[in-house]
């Protein structure tokens, strides 16, 4: 039975950097071209092309390292990885494997509400394989090399997570803080950040099972199907009596199922020595310090603060600091009013990440529109209108149809909050009303409910709720 049994896994991250050009040529590093249209000599593995590094990736490694607690190594070198693939034209990979730029990092995870400790054994650049196209001509494949020396900042973890739901608190954790420091897109439906998942299972407590790697993870969805179901197919394969082998695996997403793909390849086998036409990369102490000044603020840093700071609920900050652009966003808000960030948070959370999901849209497109946003917030904060009419308007606020205060004056949307005005309707809702008020007396605070909606009905909506309670409470007690 699985509850004897436990899965242990360890990830290979591959986070595809935010270069404009590739690591080791100038052709574009972007997504969406027409097929084969950023690539140039060195991309097509042409002969006496030479690679040439650029730097802009090492100092992405270096501000990955400062965010992931690795240590950042001075001297690291650019390895060819041997092996032949159609869709990879010098007939190598060039890698970094015995001097990678980064070694022992860590991040800590959400566990079931407790912090869990990953450790992270190395993170080492690398360039990408082309793309190969099998379904275009049932009797042809076809090669994309767009793709290709893109580069790529491979994060190893240790196996140190014990289910799906590690997994996946790893991976959005890690996919936050890279795109906190902008050194990816995190764009996982594009392959901008893709895992292969190493698992083996064993008795509880036992000796480590031999591990399948199960590759090109490009959804959470996915990643948690993929390890059920191998979580599930090893287990079986055992207690049949059968033995696991290691294998490279694929995971099917129309049937949910992992296949193998090959056997699974070990260092040897790559053949990996040093480039000859690349040099090591010797890194001065000032060159790092330069880097670590433009790391920025974390998530957690992000979290904390709006904890602390801003007094805004654990859970509301949470969602907000998940995006960087969430963050941005809030923080430009709060900036520009004196309402209070609590507040301000609670409607980001709801209603205005609501319209932007309703409508498709990117949460950057907001931040032109803050202070109207701010505006209409001022508003319902200060009680000149009702949340309810706060809520009718947004829509025409963000679809840019006028300024908040000209929107609530054509509609007639304002609030009465004379008190004068208030306790004459107030007084006239109470003419009759004993009974009512001998039970609110009495303890029945369910009435209170009954003349507050009694005296809205007679302000037609827009009688100022807080102050209509107040204004009830001091008669009914007297």
């Amino acid at each position: 039975m699985s509850n004897n049994w436990e899965m242990v896994i360890g990830l290979e991250v591959h986070a595809q950097l935010n270069t404009s050009s590739k690591l080791f040529s100038s052709s574009p590093n972007q997504f969406g071209s027409e097929p084969n249209e950023n690539v140039n000599f060195i991309d097509s593995g042409m002969p006496g092309m030479l690679p040439v590094m650029n730097f802009a990736c090492i100092e992405m490694a270096i501000k990955t390292g400062f965010a992931l607690n690795f240590n950042i190594n001075k001297y690291s070198v650019f390895e060819r990885k041997n092996y032949f693939y159609p869709d990879l034209p010098q007939g190598y990979q060039i890698s970094q494997f015995e001097f990678p730029i980064l070694t022992e990092g860590f991040i800590n995870i959400d566990n079931e509400g407790n912090q869990k400790k990953i450790r992270i054994e190395r993170a080492h650049l690398e360039q990408d394989a082309g793309k190969s196209i099998h379904d275009i001509d049932p009797k042809c494949s076809f090669i994309d090399l767009n793709r290709v020396g893109t580069p790529l900042l491979e994060i190893v973890s240790y196996p140190d997570l014990s289910s799906a739901e590690e997994v996946v608190s790893y991976m959005s954790s890690l996919r936050q803080v890279l795109m906190y420091i902008d050194v990816c897109d995190g764009n996982m439906q594009e392959g901008s950040l893709r895992a292969d998942v190493n698992l083996s299972v064993r008795k509880k407590g036992g000796e480590l099972g031999t591990r399948c790697e199960i590759k090109n993870l490009n959804s959470f969805k996915f990643i948690r199907q993929a390890i059920e179901y191998e979580f599930k197919r090893q287990i079986d394969v055992i207690e049949s009596g059968g033995k696991i082998e290691q294998n490279t695996m694929l995971f099917d997403t129309s049937t949910g199922e992992t296949r193998a793909m090959r056997s699974k390849e070990f260092s040897h086998d790559y053949r990996y020595f040093p480039d000859p036409d690349l040099l090591p990369v010797n890194l001065t102490q000032d060159q790092i310090d330069k880097v670590k000044t433009s790391v920025g603020e974390l998530p957690q840093d992000k979290l904390d603060k709006f904890i602390k700071d801003y007094n805004v609920d654990k859970d509301i900050a949470k969602i907000i600091t998940v995006e960087k652009q969430n963050a941005i966003l809030f923080e430009k808000m709060i900036s520009e009013t004196d309402v209070k960030p609590k507040f301000i948070a609670a409607w980001l959370v709801g209603d205005i990440f609501a319209f932007i999901k309703e409508n498709n849209l990117e949460v950057s497109s907001l931040n032109e529109k803050t202070k109207e946003i701010t505006d209409l917030l001022k508003l319902v904060s200060d009680d000149v209108i009702s949340n309810k009419a706060g809520k009718e308007i947004l829509p025409k606020v963000l679809n840019g149809q006028g300024k908040p205060s000209d929107i609530v004056k054509e509609l007639g949307l304002e609030q009465v909050s004379d008190s004068g005005e208030l306790e004459k309707i107030i007084d006239e809702a109470l003419i009759g009303e004993e009974e009512n008020i001998s039970k609110f007396q009495g303890g029945s605070d369910r009435v209170l409910g009954y003349f507050v909606g009694k005296c809205l009905k007679a302000t037609k909506g827009k009688g100022n709720p807080k102050l209509i309670n107040k204004i009830l409470l001091e008669r009914l007690k007297n």
